[in-house]
């Protein structure tokens, strides 16, 4: 059976953020991660990925955001387009505005910690 299928929104390479330690989490947790930052470049090992139209599956399991609501609005067009069974959004990262959005376009937006739903707490991610 193929490993579900993860693109982190937001993921970075500073180790001490939540876009991190979710990328951590969820590959400990037998997930197929795609990190997704505009930078591109190298996450944990991972290649990064501009955006999530760019992640090479043809649709995800699930999609976990890591970024300002603002942001996050302006990616909810191409999130649908790539299509996910589950959009998270990590606390910091909704707003009414978002929630309605997301709801248009077809999601049912979980509201909670994506790394606390894979069995581990951030506060056990090591930071170093």
């Amino acid at each position: 059976m193929p490993k579900p299928t993860v693109a982190i929104i937001g993921a970075t390479a500073d180790r001490s953020k939540y876009g991190n330690k979710s990328v951590r989490a969820h590959a400990a947790q037998g997930y197929e991660v795609f990190p997704v930052n505009p930078k591109g470049g190298e996450i944990e090992g991972l290649r990064v990925y501009p955006s999530v139209t760019d992640v090479p599956v043809e649709r995800l399991d699930r999609v976990s955001l890591y970024v300002p609501p603002a942001i996050g609005l302006t990616l909810l067009d191409e999130i649908a387009a790539k299509g996910c069974d589950e959009l998270w959004l990590n606390p910091g990262s909704e707003s009414d505005e978002l929630l309605e959005k997301a709801r248009e376009l077809g999601f049912d937006p979980i509201l909670a910690c994506s790394i606390v739903d894979v069995g581990l707490s951030p506060g056990q991610m090591s930071d170093s």
